[in-house]
């Protein structure tokens, strides 16, 4: 039997490595193609890689449409996990779209071009991000949910065209998985000013970096043996490590800082440095879907704790200590905070929005300056949200109950009324997700789209994605979004319409 032959991107990346030795488990029966950059970096992620029988690395880009025809050529499947992610996205918007966006329309259309749409499985890593802000009491999420995209998150801008353009693209087999927070090593060795923009009471549903290499090792063995069933394809699904990865920020917090020493965590958190909103993460009604198919689970919250003290060494030892002493904890605690301040001071930090006074950046993370101003100083005085297990569940617009084969115009009519806009489409096949209808939305814009794309996808208007972040007027005329903006906003908060910097036209 012909090797299964499998093109993986990212291999040099946070959940590309653990892809890569998941999958090299199994070279007596899959063959493996990896793109990566001719950097010093690259070179020694992929130290020793290059000469193993049955793996063929080529150096080049994702941006390169040659490179990306020349590793397409005779694959089975493509895992493509490589991304421009945050925050470096956040600093070089131009080139997350050029990245996130540009390498999934050359991925197509290198399918498309070889005539093996019918036979190539695409499967694309997406994010959390794409749903943005679910601060409690919304906190709880399943796909076909809004999209909303954080301001000036540009990573999630440019995964949501990239993933519009999967799900319309046409191939027989494709599946867009929505990546959680990763953790493991690599993100305990954050240092941005993204970890101010994470909410206290935000809450994610993480997942571990060898659980995720996992999940793509058993998706391929699956396909290999034929045990994956049809029904797999051509859907969104989220991914989450269940409820012994699901932690609030504050929570995760309280385990670190208190593995250290500290009992009181006021030493060491400044509440008014952290947003309390326009982040992203959410607790899953729906992460068991993909379990069920791929069976990934193993690891819980614990493999981050013991990477976060793994990374910290000695350092975790001599705070422990120190911590102990009379006065201690205010020592180490202010050591820290010196530490964390200058990191809250550069360019997209919290202290930096504050003092500088960038308005619309005070405004997209805390609603106004005089919602920042009444946070208390003492972590001990903010006040928590409680009720974590109660979930709100969106509605969607349609019946879900429904059996798709018996999806029919009634249920686009409605559905497009309820997001505020009108199915413009006399007529429809039943059943058929994957035809496009034309629609308008609230503001006059016209376009077209799938049924998948629209409820099970949670996108809309093209026009609105690409122009701006115009949250708040979209809330007073599309119910269907109202969901996920209006509990979580003021009626008095600054009504702001944020341009966006760049757009699919742009990648």
């Amino acid at each position: 039997m012909d090797k299964q032959r499998i093109f993986l991107t990212g291999s040099t990346g946070t959940m590309g490595t653990c892809v890569l030795h998941e999958l090299m488990k199994d070279l007596d029966r899959q063959d493996i193609v990896l793109l990566a950059q001719d950097t010093e970096h690259d070179r020694q992620k992929l130290s020793g890689i290059p000469g193993t029988p049955g793996i063929t690395v080529r150096w080049g880009d994702l941006t390169c449409y040659q490179d990306v025809f020349d590793c397409v050529k005779d694959c089975d499947i493509i895992l493509h996990v490589a991304a421009l992610v945050s925050p470096t996205a956040d600093y070089h918007p131009e080139l997350a779209m050029k990245v996130n966006y540009g390498s999934m329309k050359n991925l197509i259309r290198a399918i498309f071009e070889q005539g093996r749409e019918n036979m190539v499985r695409l499967v694309s890593i997406g994010t959390v991000a794409e749903t943005g802000d679910r601060m409690p009491p919304i906190h709880w999420g399943r796909v076909g949910d809004p999209l909303k995209p954080s301001m000036f998150d540009y990573y999630a801008v440019s995964k949501i065209a990239a993933e519009r353009l999967l799900i319309e693209s046409g191939l027989k087999h494709w599946v867009s998985l929505r990546q959680t927070g990763i953790m493991g090593p690599a993100m305990s060795r954050i240092r941005d000013a993204i970890m101010f923009h994470n909410c206290l009471d935000n809450v994610l549903e993480y997942v571990s970096d060898r659980d995720s290499g996992v999940l793509l090792g058993n998706l391929c063995r699956q396909v290999n043996s034929g045990e994956l069933p049809e029904s797999f394809w051509n859907h969104v699904y989220n991914i989450g490590g269940g409820k012994d990865c699901r932690v609030s920020t504050f929570e995760m917090y309280q385990k670190l800082y208190g593995a250290i020493g500290f009992t009181d965590l006021k030493y060491v958190i400044d509440p008014k440095w952290y947003a309390t909103r326009n982040f992203h993460g959410q607790y899953y009604l729906d992460s068991d879907k993909l379990e069920n198919y791929l069976h990934f689970r193993h690891d819980s919250m614990q493999y981050f704790y013991d990477a976060y003290l793994q990374n910290l060494g000695s350092t975790a030892t001599v705070a422990r200590v120190l911590c102990k002493l009379p006065g201690g904890q205010k020592l180490m605690g202010g050591i820290m905070k010196k530490m964390f301040r200058k990191d809250a001071m550069t360019e997209h930090g919290t202290v930096h929005f504050i003092e500088d006074h960038v308005d619309d950046h005070i405004d997209a993370y805390w609603g106004s300056r005089k919602n920042w101003e009444e946070l208390p100083k003492d972590i001990n005085r903010f006040r928590h949200f409680g009720d974590w297990d109660k979930a709100v569940r969106l509605n969607h617009g349609y019946d879900e109950e429904k059996p798709e084969n018996e999806l029919n115009l009634s249920d686009l009519q409605g559905a497009a009324e309820f997001r505020g806009g009108h199915c413009l489409s006399d007529s429809m096949r039943e059943g058929d997700w994957s035809g496009k209808l034309k629609f308008s939305c609230a503001f006059g814009h016209m376009f077209e789209a799938s049924p998948r794309l629209i409820l099970e996808g949670g996108h809309w208007c093209p026009e609105c994605e690409r122009k701006s972040w115009n949250y708040a007027a979209r809330a007073k005329v599309d119910p269907f979004f109202a969901q996920v903006w209006i509990p979580l906003h003021g009626v008095d908060e600054p009504q702001r319409e944020y341009p966006k910097a760049v757009s699919e036209f742009d990648g």
